[in-house]
């Protein structure tokens, strides 16, 4: 091929066209597919957001509905206590005396009635307690002076007493009555605190004033308005309750017939023990009263209440005034309550399924597949031109030595017959001596016709024949002669070293394809070391495990490391190559290789031969 440029220059331009177009459409689909995966990834983060909003607005309900349940729970407990009248914290009750003289000595002949509070039975409270106006610490689960034998035994066992006592002495060691006092609000709460007060403990002024803040509390902000709103919770508990007590009490034949007014209670932390109490005025004296709760089992009764919505919640003591916009703090109690873990599929319940999975994308996927066939096909195309140029090369090489090789024999034989026809060569020694030029120029045509007849069948598929087994001495004993005869004409001497061992192996092979690749090597051998001073060619004969191989050496120069690439390659050799070293047209050892391939051997060169050139030419062993 004289110009095979052009078919390249040809082939980059259709593959540039190919390439410019798939990278138009690649950079087409890879921005089509950028905005679908941000608009995915956007719609991806807006549903996750908005999970996390539907996931938090149920939690925030959750923790709403448990404040609500507790402050339900503890507000019947605080009113009933903050409407127990001042005089049920004595003992026994004078039922015949004006509220004034309720806590005054006892005189002779009062008909008395036990206070509800003697017993002391309830689980929650540990014990009811009264500072008098002197300081004195009183409870009325401790009977006074002469009350105690009137109590024991028939409305206590002693032993109760004695343990509300110790309660009582517990109650000595955290208080005194300067420090509830100090703990409690003044009687008359000024407006600004008004909101914290009860409506029954309210003046209608204060009543005004609270509903004034009500817009304040809006502003304040969720937290405050729901503790406000739980906070009525307790107030309206209290007025109701007080309500019927104090219808009770006014139908009651028993009872004192005097207005009473109900003071709320006030739970206080004092140290670790909370304590619910109130300054209560009786004949312009001032009593403190109160209870000692039983903390543990009220946090145990109230986590049970809310177990089946907040398994993990607890709550906290708060000793100080929280801030306003604290959360989860309980109305009627000074305490929080702590939620708990929220559940983690509570909070994106929906989202991670909507974005991306970290899969890759259709698109870029279908990107990548085609531009893998695009630059195999290119590849393929690119090696296909390159092996039919260089095809052509090798054809057009052979064509051009094949004419040198045959323009040279043929040039003598016209020269020789001419002369020898017309008698130009009378001397009888001169006649045998061309005619011996033919006989060799004939026997090298033949030669080369053979190979490439050969190499034509091989490249059809036809195999090089029958197999036979043969010893190797069988199979070089009939064409030894036709060898040395060879190696004669070059001048050189071809030397059989047999092994008696070796010679007899027994191998599979066809002896017509054998004998053409022992004669392409001696051939090579005869061309290529013809100036060596050495003249010898030695074929041996020799077993390597399970084979046979017959080994060809000559004492020549050997081959170059940059020939042995290209060695065993078809027409290999160009007419400049023929002319410059050996003639050839660059097919002998090719078609060799071939031949013993297709026997089920090898033919290989040795290259830890130094001295000239070594063939080795491997052959399977018979069975």
């Amino acid at each position: 091929m004289n110009r095979p440029w052009h078919i390249w220059i040809a082939f980059v331009l259709c593959l540039a066209v190919v390439l410019a177009a798939m990278g138009w459409i690649s950079l087409s689909a890879f921005q089509s597919d950028q905005a679908r995966a941000k608009a995915q990834e956007e719609r991806a983060e807006a549903l996750r957001q908005e999970a996390e909003m539907r996931g938090q607005a149920a939690w925030d309900e959750k923790v709403r509905v448990a404040l609500w349940r507790l402050d339900s729970e503890l507000a019947p407990f605080v009113a009933q206590e903050s409407i127990r009248p001042y005089f049920a914290y004595s003992s026994f009750l004078p039922i015949d005396r004006a509220y004034g003289r309720m806590f005054a000595d006892r005189g002779g002949g009062d008909m008395l009635i036990p206070s509800p509070l003697l017993s002391g039975e309830s689980q929650s409270i540990r014990v009811h307690f009264q500072f008098e106006p002197d300081g004195t610490l009183t409870s009325p689960q401790i009977p006074r002076n002469g009350n105690r034998e009137l109590a024991v035994p028939n409305f206590l066992a002693e032993a109760t007493i004695d343990a509300a006592q110790s309660q009582l002495d517990q109650v000595a060691a955290l208080l005194d009555r300067d420090r509830l006092a100090a703990l409690l609000p003044e009687e008359q709460p000024t407006p600004e605190a008004a909101e914290a007060i009860p409506p029954f403990a309210q003046t209608p002024a204060q009543r005004v004033t609270s509903r004034q803040q009500q817009n304040d509390l809006q502003q304040r902000g969720r937290h405050a308005v729901e503790l406000n709103n739980r906070s009525q919770i307790v107030a309206n508990s209290a007025t109701i309750m007080f309500e019927n007590q104090k219808w009770n009490w006014r139908n009651n034949p028993w009872l004192p017939s005097t207005d009473i007014s109900g003071v709320l209670m006030k739970p206080l932390w004092v140290e670790d023990q909370l304590v619910l109490a109130r300054r209560v005025f009786v004949g312009g004296e001032e009593y403190l009263q109160g209870c000692l709760l039983d903390w543990p089992f009220i946090k145990q009764w109230l986590l049970e209440n809310i177990e089946d919505i907040l398994p993990e919640a607890d709550l906290e003591p708060v000793p100080e005034a929280p801030a306003e916009e604290e959360p989860h703090l309980l109305a009627a109690l000074p305490v929080r309550l702590v939620p708990g873990t929220r559940p983690t599929e509570a909070l994106v319940p929906a989202a991670s399924n909507a974005g991306m999975d970290g899969a890759i994308s259709p698109i870029l996927m279908t990107l990548a597949i085609a531009w893998t066939c695009v630059l195999l096909a290119a590849v393929a195309v690119a090696a296909l031109v390159a092996g039919v140029i260089r095809l052509s090369e090798r054809r057009a090489s052979f064509v051009t030595a094949v004419t040198h090789e045959l323009r040279t024999p043929l040039t003598t034989f016209q020269m020789y017959a001419e002369m020898l026809f017309e008698g130009m060569v009378s001397d009888e020694k001169q006649q045998k001596h061309y005619l011996g030029t033919l006989r060799v120029e004939a026997s090298r045509l033949a030669h080369l016709v053979e190979n490439v007849l050969s190499y034509a069948r091989l490249e059809r598929g036809r195999t090089a024949g029958r197999l036979q087994t043969l010893t190797l001495e069988r199979l070089v004993e009939p064409i030894a002669d036709r060898l040395a005869d060879r190696a004669r004409q070059a001048g050189m001497e071809l030397v059989v070293e047999t092994d008696g061992e070796a010679g007899r192996a027994k191998v599979r092979t066809n002896a017509s394809a054998s004998e053409q690749i022992l004669l392409n090597l001696v051939d090579n051998a005869c061309k290529y070391a013809c100036g060596a001073v050495d003249k010898r060619i030695h074929l041996a004969f020799q077993q390597n495990g399970g084979a046979a191989e017959v080994r060809l050496q000559d004492h020549g120069p050997g081959v170059s490391p940059s020939v042995r690439r290209r060695l065993f390659h078809s027409f290999s050799k160009s007419a400049h190559e023929a002319a410059r070293t050996a003639p050839g047209v660059g097919l002998g050892l090719a078609l060799s290789r071939r031949l013993a391939r297709d026997m089920g051997g090898d033919l290989r060169l040795d290259k830890g031969v130094i001295d000239g050139a070594c063939f080795v030419l491997t052959l399977p062993a018979a069975e």
